[in-house]
């Protein structure tokens, strides 16, 4: 993310808000999209330290292991609930970290209706519209 009039604090570096941003949505997107749909992943926590003022462009880059996505998936299946922790960093042009960055995201198995429910609720609205 490069430094603009619109992302800059008053004393002219990254506002701390905006880097957050730039960070806030991809484990939760990466592991949903790897996870499939038959599983819910929502964030629930998160935290940034500054480490030093960021200027110029700032970086960050977000990876879920093959092998955490199936202790995730197995963790799931065994526990009903996980709630995994993934970190980050984000650097400057010289590769120094600017903030690090904190996620704590909460994962399950969507409920599944079975298909006797759904019929069942389904003559039931048609049942009262009539």
């Amino acid at each position: 993310m490069r430094l603009r009039w619109w992302n800059r604090n008053y004393v002219g570096t990254h506002f701390g808000g905006s880097l957050y941003s730039m960070c806030d949505p991809f484990f939760m997107l990466i592991l949903l999209e790897r996870l499939g749909p038959e599983f819910i992943v929502w964030d629930k926590a998160a935290s940034i330290r500054f480490r030093r003022p960021g200027k110029g462009t700032v970086s960050a880059r977000f990876h879920i292991s093959d092998e955490r996505v199936a202790e995730i998936r197995q963790e799931v299946l065994e526990e009903g609930v996980v709630e995994p922790t993934f970190r980050t960093e984000v650097l400057n042009q010289e590769g120094k970290v600017v903030a690090e960055v904190e996620k704590l995201l909460y994962v399950r198995l969507k409920k599944v209706r079975s298909k006797t429910v759904r019929q069942q609720e389904s003559r039931r609205e048609r049942s009262s519209d009539g």
